[in-house]
């Protein structure tokens, strides 16, 4: 994340630039692979914010939303969770994700392999795609593991 980026797009937006919204950023910069829901963001920033409130994180990440600096993500277990919105690749998507569906761990991945479906669809049927949101789900390699071994135990 390069704040003094995040610091001009909010003045170019006509908003204050505000330690919350510098802290959100850069609690999210500092785990990248964690997908944060709203109150494990909360949770983290008043280890060195104790006055900070829950509305609060809430009201900031709307605006960093409304910004395109993060993405909402969902992985179908009722949370909303938050993440940086990196570089998008040549295909101009956003990443996709592997849930397992044992532990719940979230695999980011950054290769986009439906370009050439996008191309078909364009061809075909003359749709566009601008966007698309792909997750896989499955098991992990420690939670198939633990799979077999019970398997060979009868258990």
């Amino acid at each position: 994340m390069n704040e003094e980026r995040v610091k001009e797009l909010l003045r170019k937006s006509g908003l204050k630039v505000t330690s919350q919204r510098l802290m959100v950023m850069n609690i999210l910069a500092s785990h990248p692979d964690s997908h944060l829901t709203a109150e494990e963001i909360y949770d983290l920033a008043k280890e060195n914010s104790p006055e900070i409130g829950l509305a609060t994180i809430y009201r900031t990440l709307q605006v960093l939303l409304d910004l395109h600096l993060i993405n909402k993500v969902t992985f179908d277990d009722g949370f909303t969770r938050y993440e940086l919105n990196g570089e998008k690749g040549a295909s101009g998507h956003r990443h996709h994700h592997a849930i397992c569906t044992g532990c719940g761990k979230v695999y980011s991945l950054e290769t986009d392999l439906l370009d050439s479906l996008e191309q078909e669809v364009l061809e075909k049927l003359g749709f566009v795609v601008t966007d698309h949101e792909v997750k896989l789900y499955g098991l992990c390699q420690e939670c198939r593991e633990k799979k077999d071994e019970s398997e060979e135990n009868g258990t």
